[in-house]
């Protein structure tokens, strides 16, 4: 070699050794596991946080071949080999394997291959340890499993697992009750039921009230939130494992079949991944259900209800429901309307709320103030009943009285009530629409509600000339929603258009 070309040489050494320590660098402050492998297994790569899930050090890894450090890992079980042997890239797969120190760790990786001018030179993992969640989850299922088998020699008049009946849902107001008759006319049934409404409306506990009010009340009730587990643990859960169908499986029931005689409730049903939702839907076509890596089928008898914040057919457009599985679960609908659309209903939950935690915390609180009730009664609850619920609370644990004030609710409540202050109308909805005329009335507090209800809709439709859309969005609430209004009203909507 030259000396022209040693010192080139020499410089392309120099940058390449200055790259890839600033490529370390990068690596180690990204929050994910990331291990790179050349074309032959060989690790070039192990960032800091791919080592503490792994419980290794970098130069216990670097330079070696993956089933080297990972003895419990083959050809095939390997993510990282196997997409070196096929080019194609794998997302969100779980893996579970040992170490050469015998640490079990459980990851969900995404490795994809790595190429340069069209050839395949390595591949690179991005990973997050799950296993902490796999045995949680696991855990679950056992302890439900054992929950189950106790109760078997046991009768009892509602299920193990869901506590609240329709004399729990606390309302007066027509849209309430109108819901919970439907809910009760749907409990004598057993086709799948889903339940739609903002985060906080109550949507668990209409389907623990229908399930309990079903002539499946003493079957039992099992529960489970889509979005708390990765597709992996997800489908583990549901459908049950086989011995060997991965490393450390067992032979466990899914909760489907821990359902089996009773109902299975999946809240955020448009959170579960779209392969996962096909085998639902199969599941729930065939009453049949077959644990990962097993070859037979187990019958299952399960009323399946399921829940969602987004409106349905807004998730299917978006891609997050299957439309086929939509219709499948969609066979009775039920939409639980917002605080703000039955704000009727929020001294009787407020006074229910004050007496459920005057018997939790020993305490006798009679109740709020005025000013208290008027804020309640104006403010929009985005949080719907839970954030009343919770404001409740956090207000009592701060109370010295027997009367909640101002002073002791959260401070968003406490800045708005502030902000009333300067208002020239303190009887506005706050966050809401505003009405321009002021309203008188008369009789029991129902009535007055009613009229005041009836003003504000009947002026809403004059401002907009009769027109239905536009009179919804002046009052800031589903064209839906007004529609039941005027006919719960009995509001003519040519009657109400300007003469």
């Amino acid at each position: 070699m030259d000396s022209r070309k040693a010192i080139n040489h020499g410089v392309d050494e120099g940058n390449s050794r200055e790259l890839l320590e600033n490529l370390r660098v990068i690596l180690d402050s990204i929050d994910e596991g990331i291990h790179v492998v050349d074309r032959n297994g060989v690790t070039v790569l192990y960032n800091r946080v791919a080592a503490e899930l792994d419980n290794l050090k970098e130069e216990e890894v670097v330079g070696k071949h993956i089933l080297d450090v990972f003895p419990s890992l083959s050809r095939e079980t390997s993510t990282l080999l196997q997409v070196l042997r096929t080019g194609h890239s794998v997302c969100s797969r779980e893996q579970t394997f040992t170490t050469y120190k015998g640490d079990e760790i459980t990851t969900l990786n995404s490795t994809l291959p790595v190429k340069v001018d069209g050839k395949l030179v390595g591949a690179v993992e991005v990973s997050r340890n799950i296993t902490l969640m796999r045995e949680m989850a696991h855990r679950i299922v056992d302890l439900q499993v054992e929950l189950f088998g106790r109760r078997e020699g046991r009768r009892e008049s509602e299920s193990e697992g869901a506590h609240y009946t329709f004399r729990d849902i606390i309302g007066e107001s027509e849209c309430i009750l109108d819901l919970k008759r439907r809910a009760a006319r749907a409990a004598g049934s057993s086709s799948s039921v889903l339940v739609h409404g903002e985060t906080g409306t109550g949507k668990e506990l209409f389907v623990q009230a229908i399930h309990n009010a079903s002539p499946r009340a003493r079957g039992p009730f099992v529960a489970q939130n889509c979005a708390a587990f990765p597709e992996g643990l997800l489908e583990g859960i549901l459908f049950g494992t086989t011995k060997g169908s991965f490393t450390g499986a067992q032979d466990r029931p899914g909760l489907f079949e821990l359902a089996d005689g009773g109902s299975i409730f999946l809240d955020e049903i448009d959170s579960m991944p779209a392969s996962l939702q096909a085998k639902l839907l199969r599941v729930l076509s065939e009453m049949c259900v077959r644990r990962v890596g097993d070859t037979k089928v187990h019958r299952v008898d399960v009323r399946v209800m399921a829940a969602m914040s987004r409106p349905p057919l807004k998730a299917v457009a978006q891609g997050m429901l299957r439309e086929d599985l939509y219709y499948r679960l969609n066979v009775i609908s039920l939409g639980i309307p917002p605080l703000r659309e039955r704000r009727e209903d929020i001294p009787l939950l407020t006074a229910h709320f004050i007496a459920r935690f005057n018997s939790q915390l020993m305490m006798s609180v009679k109740g709020a103030s005025d000013d208290v009730a008027r804020l309640f009664a104006r403010y929009d609850w985005p949080g719907n009943v839970r954030e009343l619920e919770h404001a409740l609370e956090g207000a009592m644990h701060l109370l010295d009285g027997d009367i909640i004030m101002l002073e002791h609710l959260p401070d968003n409540l406490r800045h708005l009530a502030r902000q009333k202050e300067g208002r020239p109308d303190a009887s506005l909805p706050l966050q809401g629409p505003a009405p321009q005329a002021a309203i008188e009335f008369q009789g029991d507090f129902r009535t007055a509600v009613a009229d005041i209800e009836s003003a504000l809709v009947r002026k809403a439709l004059a401002d907009s000339g009769g027109n239905i859309s536009g009179a919804a969005r002046a009052l800031g609430i589903p064209r839906q929603t007004l529609q039941y209004r005027l006919k719960k009203l009995g509001i003519d909507t040519k009657a109400a258009q300007p003469g």
